[in-house]
């Protein structure tokens, strides 16, 4: 089935310690009521081991908006705001967002 109307938000966490990973999924689990969200995937890496499959993050959130206008909501939404502060910035030492819209035509 084809995504449309689709504005995707993929972010990989890499943590300064491994043992606060649960500490990050729980925090991203914060974010699960932010109505600006159609749909929300938090994972870890997948037991996959061919030579394109980058494994070397931690946790992984991937969002699906209706659009850029509800993903820049999002953005500004204090929930998410919180987790970043509070969740993001001191338990990470990289994080990496691949965003994507639809390609039409």
């Amino acid at each position: 089935m084809l995504l449309e109307n689709t504005f995707v938000h993929h972010v990989h966490f890499w943590l300064h310690d491994k043992a606060d990973k649960q500490q990050l999924i729980d925090g991203l689990n914060t974010l699960l009521p932010i109505p600006h969200i159609r749909q929300i995937h938090i994972g870890v890496p997948a037991e996959t081991f061919r030579s394109v499959v980058d494994r070397s993050y931690d946790v992984s959130l991937l969002l699906l908006f209706d659009g850029p206008a509800e993903q820049e909501a999002y953005q500004v939404d204090p929930t998410h705001v919180y987790f970043a502060e509070n969740y993001a910035k001191p338990l990470c030492s990289k994080v990496v967002v691949a965003d994507s819209v639809n390609v039409h035509g």
